[in-house]
Parts: C-alpha cells; structure tokens; sequence
C-alpha cells in the first residue's frame, strides 16, 4: 500500500514508545487509509537533518526526551502555550509557498489537565471541579506542563518539591513566563508528607522509581490523602507511589492516561479529526496489561 501520509514519535531512546500503538489504532479507526506511525531514534545531534527533510508526505511529529526544548529552535512557528512551557512534544506539517512550515505546540498539557479531571470524578467532584492546592514532585520538562494544566484548574500557587533547588532554574523561569508562582522547596519525603496528604492535586514528575522514599513515607506514617494523585510513570505500573497512595484511601490516576490523552489531541491536530479516544483507550490497555515479555 503506497503510504499518502506519514507520522512519527522522536526520541532517544524510543523503542519503548506507546505512541504507535495509539496513533495506528486511531487511523485504523477513522480509515484513514495510507497513514503510517513510526518510532524513530534521534538523538539532540540527529534532529537538525531529520527536520530538513520534512515534506508535504509527513503530517506531523510527536518529541518526546530528550528532544523537547532542542525542536523549538528548529520550527517555523511555535505556539503561545509552547513558549511558555518551553517545550516542544508536538510538530504539525503544512504547505508553504515553497515546500513546508513547521509550527511546534503542546499537548502534554491538555494530557494533564484531561486526566486529572478523570481522577476528580471519580472522587465524586465532578470533571470540571478545580485544584485549589497542588503540589508537584520533580523539576524537568514535564514539571513545566504540570505548572501550566494546574494553572488551567485553577492552582496558581503550587508546591513544587525538587531534589536540587540549583537545578530548578528552568522551571522558575518557565513559571514566570506562565505568570504562576510556584513556591519551590526541596523534597524531604517525611518533612513533606503533610502537604501531600493535603493537597486537591499531587503531580509526580519523577523517574521511575526516584519517587519511591515518598511512597515508604506515605505507607509508614499513615493519613488519608485528600486529593488526586498523577503519577506520570506507567512503567512500571503501578508505581510504588501509586500503590501506597491508594492503600491510603486516595485516589490514583495512572501516567497512562495522561499518555492517553495527549495523544488523543495529536491524532485531533494531525488529521484534522475527532480522536477515537475508546479505542484509542482499549489498544493501549490491552498493550499494557500484556505480559512484559510480549510487548
């Protein structure tokens, strides 16, 4: 079958990426016939020729790490929200005068701000309830989206607990572009526990197993946590921050859905179509509660 459009996930390393799996499943669904996903490894040094060589073939690109900040500098056009993130997961292809424009946006923050209104119904407040308190773990890329979606439900005064207060330096700026201001501390599992358990919104942004002194504290003093907790890692899943969170009788949304849905607003921007979220949903669940040796 001759392919009419092309689409791809960039990233170093990639081949564990989710994203063809959500982006194939919603072409087979709208029968858009002729339209391929891929994964292709790219390195911060590969990028520049990568995206010399975009043509009217391709429909657009999703960045993942460590890809997210070095793109801005190499697209046509970056959009407002983008700029203020400052970062780049999403590339969209259109004609030009003389070959393409490329214009850079995000939709990691729409991915936050969907799934954390999964988790407020499922608490009962209804999807479109706000976050009046939030506290954020971590300080990269994603940290910067979580500023943004918390901003986006009302949180514009987050705790933000990083390990290294000197390597939060892009996140501060990032929060003042957004006009948020975050009150930045350094993260002590016990010390912080009580903010935690407080708060209508807990966003981890950690690596897989960077937030796991939080869950042994979470698990050894006890409390009930008030609020949603967003764990952006699915793997492994669930995480260990989840499990005590939800032993504790607090309410977990998974890193999946945050995935979930910022692919769901892709598949919306590349094709110019409604996004099958429920089968976009069921492949990806039936990939991860697949065995690990079979995905």
């Amino acid at each position: 079958m001759t392919v009419s459009r092309r689409a791809a996930v960039l990233g170093h390393p990639v081949a564990h990426s989710l994203s063809p799996v959500l982006h194939t499943a919603a072409y087979d669904a709208l029968g858009l016939e002729g339209w391929e996903y891929s994964a292709i490894d790219t390195t911060v040094a590969d990028l520049p020729d990568l995206v010399r060589g975009l043509d009217l073939a391709w429909a657009g690109l999703s960045v993942t790490m460590p890809l997210k900040q070095a793109i801005i500098d190499l697209v046509d056009h970056v959009d407002p929200l983008a700029v203020a993130v400052g970062a780049v997961n999403t590339v969209l292809v259109a004609p030009a005068q003389c070959g393409v424009t490329l214009t850079g946006t995000n939709t990691d923050v729409y991915g936050l701000v969907t799934a954390l209104r999964e988790g407020f119904a499922v608490q009962g407040r209804g999807r479109d309830a706000g976050a009046a308190s939030a506290v954020v773990l971590g300080g990269g890329a994603t940290a910067a989206s979580t500023l943004a979606a918390l901003g986006e439900l009302g949180c514009t005064t987050p705790r933000v607990l990083v390990r290294s207060l000197g390597r939060s330096s892009g996140l501060q700026e990032a929060a003042a572009r957004m006009g948020v201001t975050p009150r930045f501390e350094v993260l002590d599992a016990s010390a912080s526990l009580g903010a935690l358990l407080d708060a209508d919104v807990v966003v981890s942004t950690m690596p897989a197993y960077a937030a796991d002194p939080v869950a042994a504290a979470i698990a050894a003093h006890g409390g009930t946590p008030a609020g949603v907790l967003l764990d952006v890692v699915y793997d492994p899943r669930p995480t260990a921050l989840s499990t005590a969170w939800s032993a504790a009788g607090g309410t977990v949304v998974g890193g999946e859905r945050m995935l979930l849905h910022q692919a769901v607003e892709q598949v919306r921007l590349m094709t110019g179509r409604t996004a099958p979220v429920a089968t976009m949903d069921a492949a990806l669940a039936r990939v991860l509660d697949a065995p690990a040796s079979a995905r």
